[in-house]
């Protein structure tokens, strides 16, 4: 009797020890995984699983918001297709509306709100496209008026227009963040663009749709200034690290004007030195943030300085390097004034692709795939006169791969 009670207490004990070991190896390989998205690497690299990551994806503005317009809208089905079939490997995209009027669903029917958003995320997963989700596309002057404040209060930490933006950062971070979709968040579009001007009331958005009511925008309360928006963005991305403490956060930031740093210290026009241009882009990527964004044009001259954004690429990609951060460029496209299928146009992006490989700029993202609004001048179809840059793209993002590989 005593020898069989010992052999079943060492059974159990050798039992008892495997299942540990078994429990004990599946935690490590938990632990060992990577985290789900880009995360920051050494010396301001990017990472992918764990891999040194650079590539070159679209901009896919409209994916969600167009079915949220109109619930029986689900062409971003086709869409994510084709951007399957050219290996595009992520899109950037807007995770609310533009217009407070098409908050109604959400302050309606939240779930019903979310689970169009859902089928979106989803439908990225199924064709393996990584989404950069900008959680508040139009966020300097919507949420305000949707919160029935001004857009100073951005620079409020109490104010309504930022308990808002924890609540709806939580509410899609948190919904989100176990997706392998996500690659990336970003804030809103080219908040910076407008900051500090002395003629800011000649560019902000004047108020259209009629879910607009008080207060009437914009007055001088609602000009955006660095100092509001660098409160913004540090409590955004404090937001996000709250849910997902891996994943990149960017501002959505533009290039920063030339005379940035003396519209913001000195109110005037001097044309910045390169340490007030580094000064500049360290403010649209403040910590928490880990991601430095620039949208690159390179348009006829206009007040928006945008002639020479491809020619100052060079001059960002040093200063984020000083930085430790990677550089996004959010946006790019070759000049409107060439023809879409012109070969000045294609010339030009070719010039460009390899310009982004010879600085190894980790991300880009072209404008902009699939969006009728711009089909003028910028969009992107697999059907239209500007389809060939799909495979220009693909072959690119192949030649990287390559290299890498090396």
């Amino acid at each position: 009797m005593r020898h069989s009670q010992f052999f079943e207490r060492l059974y159990m004990r050798i039992k008892i020890t495997i299942l540990g070991l078994f429990c004990w190896a599946a935690c490590a390989v938990s632990y060992a995984k990577e985290p789900l998205g880009l995360t920051l690497g050494p010396g301001g690299t990017v990472l992918k699983e764990g891999q040194p990551y650079r590539g070159v994806g679209l901009n896919y503005l409209d994916c969600f918001t167009r079915t949220l317009r109109k619930n029986t809208d689900t062409s971003y089905e086709e869409g994510f297709r084709v951007l399957a079939e050219h290996h595009i490997p992520f899109v950037r995209c807007a995770f609310t509306p533009l217009s407070v009027k098409e908050m109604q669903l959400y302050q309606e029917n939240r779930e019903a709100y979310f689970k169009l958003m859902d089928w979106v995320v989803q439908c990225a997963e199924r064709s393996g496209v990584g989404l950069i989700p900008s959680i508040f596309f139009a966020a300097k002057t919507m949420v305000p008026r949707l919160v029935k404040e001004h857009a100073d209060q951005w620079g409020n930490p109490g104010s309504q227009t930022m308990a808002f933006m924890r609540q709806y950062t939580h509410e899609v971070v948190s919904r989100y963040r176990n997706s392998p979709a996500i690659w990336a968040w970003e804030f809103c579009n080219e908040y910076n663009s407008y900051a500090d001007l002395p003629y800011a009331a000649t560019y902000l958005p004047k108020v259209k749709d009629s879910g607009a009511t008080e207060p009437k925008f914009p007055t001088p309360r609602d000009y955006p200034t660095h100092d509001i928006m660098i409160v913004a963005f540090r409590e955004f991305a404090r937001a996000v690290r709250r849910d997902d403490p891996n994943r990149l956060i960017e501002s959505g930031a533009d290039f920063p004007r030339k005379s940035a740093w003396h519209f913001y210290k000195e109110h005037n026009s001097t044309i910045d030195t390169p340490a007030q241009f580094e000064v500049m882009l360290s403010l649209n990527a403040i910590d928490p943030m880990d991601l430095i964004s620039v949208h690159c044009y390179n348009d006829t001259p206009t007040k928006l300085q945008r002639k020479d954004n491809w020619e100052r690429l060079d001059a960002a990609v040093a200063a984020a390097r000083n930085l430790g951060k990677p550089l996004f460029v959010g946006e790019f496209q070759y000049p409107s004034e060439y023809g879409p299928d012109s070969p000045q146009a294609r010339r030009a992006m070719d010039e460009f692709l390899a310009k982004l490989d010879r600085l190894q700029v980790p991300l880009a993202a072209v404008w902009v795939f699939d969006f009728a609004n711009q089909e003028k001048d910028r969009n992107i179809t697999a059907t239209n006169q500007r389809a060939w840059e799909l495979p220009l793209i693909r072959a690119h993002n192949e030649k990287l791969a390559r290299s890498s590989n090396r």
